[in-house]
């Protein structure tokens, strides 16, 4: 992610709490609450692989995550970066994971072990996107004003694709059409950019963002392409010729992340308003808000029998949710990031709470005042200043 996250207000609420509204402490009360988290930092990209069975999280912890879906079990944490994860992918057979990180290198992962198989270095800019061919002879890594094409399974970089401006742009996403003659980029000059390949020659510059363009999904059957800015719209594309569609209005802030259905009937967008929004497709219309991250969302991903949309966000949580009906199934979580809290309040005096927890409080939370709080034990991370309730 290029830019910090936004202010903290409500950051660490948690998706349950004391009573039957998480934001409301009564006088005098003492209560215990589950801390769930999914990592220790914020949660950047997902990646679900072709069998439906592995779950991937990168992390701004510097691990990525192996789940088991539909149970949603840890099953391993991936360590090897030296900076935030900001990428990940796994290949068409399910037996290879890419993961790009600010410390600029992509790292190659066999699956389902997760042994470390190679690391590619090409550039001194951190790596912001991932990508593999559909026949799986190719990676595509996306660093500040460049994409690198890499052959695989050897990890050889084949070309390196730059537009005419290459120092203005900024690279966010990327992603393979299905015949795999045909790369989109999701650029920081308002465009989706569409490359020819193996050449790698600049087709077609889509135009009509008023903003950055943050992500790019395409439908596998090649003929949609999404789109998703910071001007807070989703907008629709014909393939091969990037005809505009549609634009699709309903964030309230920037969006971040999208991920199509495999039947291609369900669009799933998410961003800094801290929702996902589920649209019908190829019409665009709202079918759903998904509400209950507590921070921006920054990645979807659906599973290939579309029955488990993935969310990963900011407040350090993954989580699944049923389709199409929306429901939330589980928060995943990783015991060494989650633990039970006793937190307490009364008139007059200081709460006593552990850190990365919402301070009880005597009226209903409005995120507008800060308080500091003080551990009570089992917190590795000490005291710290929290948004606190009126």
């Amino acid at each position: 992610m290029p830019w910090p996250a936004p202010p903290r207000a409500c950051r660490w609420r948690l998706w349950g709490g004391c009573s039957d509204d998480p934001h409301t402490a009564k006088r005098n009360s003492t209560c215990t609450k589950n801390l769930v988290w999914s990592h220790a930092a914020e949660v950047d990209a997902l990646a679900i692989s072709p069998d439906g069975k592995l779950l991937a999280s990168a992390s701004h912890d510097k691990t990525v995550k192996l789940w088991s879906l539909p149970d949603g079990a840890l099953l391993k944490t991936l360590t090897g970066h030296s900076d935030y994860v900001s990428a990940v992918a796994i290949n068409p057979d399910g037996t290879l994971l890419a993961s790009g990180s600010r410390d600029h290198t992509v790292k190659l992962w066999s699956l389902p072990n997760g042994t470390l198989l190679n690391t590619l270095t090409g550039s001194d800019l951190h790596v912001e996107a991932v990508a593999f061919s559909p026949d799986g002879s190719l990676l595509a890594s996306a660093a500040w004003n460049t994409i690198y094409l890499w052959s695989l399974p050897d990890g050889a970089l084949l070309k390196t694709l730059t537009g005419p401006d290459r120092y203005a742009i900024y690279e966010y996403a990327m992603a393979f059409s299905p015949n795999g003659t045909l790369l989109a980029s999701a650029s920081s000059d308002h465009t989706i950019k569409l490359w020819s390949l193996p050449d790698g020659s600049l087709s077609k510059t889509l135009s009509g963002h008023a903003a950055s363009v943050k992500a790019v999904a395409i439908s596998r059957d090649g003929t949609l392409l999404a789109s998703a800015s910071e001007d807070q719209t989703v907008k629709l594309w014909s393939l091969p010729d990037g005809a505009a569609l549609n634009t699709l209005v309903g964030h309230s802030n920037l969006v971040e992340a999208l991920s199509i259905s495999p039947d291609g009937t369900l669009l799933a967008s998410a961003g800094w308003d801290k929702t996902i929004k589920l649209w019908s497709l190829p019409n665009g219309t709202l079918l759903q808000t998904l509400t209950g991250h507590s921070d921006l969302v920054s990645s979807v991903a659906t599973s290939p029998d579309g029955t488990i949309l993935a969310s990963g966000s900011y407040d350090k949580t993954v989580g699944l949710w049923s389709l199409p009906d929306g429901t939330l199934r589980s928060t995943l979580m990783d015991p060494q990031c989650s633990s039970s809290t006793s937190c307490s309040s009364s008139a007059g005096a200081t709460v006593g709470c552990t850190c990365d927890t919402v301070c009880s409080c005597d009226s209903v939370c409005t995120c507008d005042t800060v308080c500091t709080c003080h551990s009570e034990g089992g917190d590795s991370g000490g005291g710290g200043t929290y948004y606190y309730p009126d």
